[in-house]
């Protein structure tokens, strides 16, 4: 059985988790990070990982961006595989994340649902067709209205899906209310709408003459998010230090290979992590 510690345990997200892994019989949360304390949880509660006194095979994180750094560094010290699906990080803290990859397995998605990941790859082969045949590229996300950050990671992760299919020449359009010129060639509008409980809804316009092509995924519960994450922890957290690259490599589970990230395996350990590979580093792209 994987012992799983659940970052941002009494949050919307860290509770779907909690419910979901009562129903598993593979998987069992031993403690959980919080800084509130307002939810009863089966396991205890502590507000901050370094006062945990659980062992533990992996951490499932959905926190705050806040939280993030406190969380880098335990996982390093304590060489504990952690699956990060905070979204909001800084540019600093994604690249904090993929260093400590360099000593613990780590997984980071800005969603786990398997659609997201197959709309991601259909993105990649529409936009190598379409943005050379000159067609406007618009992604409008929707949340519920206690969603604090802004565009969505997803949004963003749905762009940089385009922009890898096209050389990485687009740049990001986030608000075009404060300047007055018509739109450029080389521009992908991101739009993010806020209200009520709406769960999750990204939409990708492929604007072209006279034709519009729209790819939509609509997400109706949280639940498709905890099952891929729980998948995706219980997985990675098989990745030992002793564990050959061969070994890792036939490792590899569905769950993960369909959230698109890239698998870098290096001497010790092995990493789960988008990045650049070194020279002596095998990198695989999950597909």
């Amino acid at each position: 059985m994987t012992r799983a510690i659940m970052h941002g345990c009494n949050g919307k997200m860290g509770q779907v988790i909690t419910g979901l892994c009562k129903e598993d019989p593979d998987i069992e949360i031993v403690a959980g990070i919080d800084v509130s304390n307002h939810i009863k949880n089966e396991y205890p509660v502590y507000q901050s990982l370094w006062d945990c006194k659980e062992e533990a095979d992996v951490i499932i994180d959905f926190a705050s961006a806040q939280a993030a750094d406190v969380l880098i560094d335990y996982s390093v010290q304590k060489e504990i595989p952690v699956v990060i699906c905070t979204t909001g990080l800084s540019e600093e803290q994604i690249e904090r994340i993929e260093a400590a990859a360099q000593k613990t397995a780590v997984l980071r998605s800005a969603n786990m649902s398997m659609g997201i990941n197959i709309l991601m790859d259909l993105l990649k082969k529409a936009a190598k067709v379409l943005a050379p045949a000159g067609f406007d590229m618009e992604i409008v996300e929707k949340h519920h209205n206690q969603k604090v950050d802004a565009p969505s990671g997803t949004a963003l992760a749905l762009a940089d899906s385009i922009n890898a299919a096209n050389d990485n020449k687009y740049t990001y359009k986030f608000d075009r209310s404060q300047v007055r010129e018509k739109r450029t060639d080389n521009e992908i509008g991101i739009s993010a709408v806020r209200g009520g409980t709406i769960v999750g809804e990204h939409e990708v316009i492929f604007a072209g003459e006279d034709e519009v092509i729209e790819l939509k995924h609509t997400a109706y519960s949280k639940g498709i998010f905890g099952k891929g994450a729980i998948s995706a922890a219980a997985k990675i957290a098989l990745f030992k230090a002793s564990t050959s690259p061969e070994m890792a490599a036939k490792m590899i589970p569905a769950a993960i290979k369909i959230n698109q990230n890239q698998l870098t395996i290096s001497h010790h350990p092995y990493n789960l992590c988008t990045g650049n590979a070194n020279n002596d580093k095998i990198k695989r792209k999950l597909q």
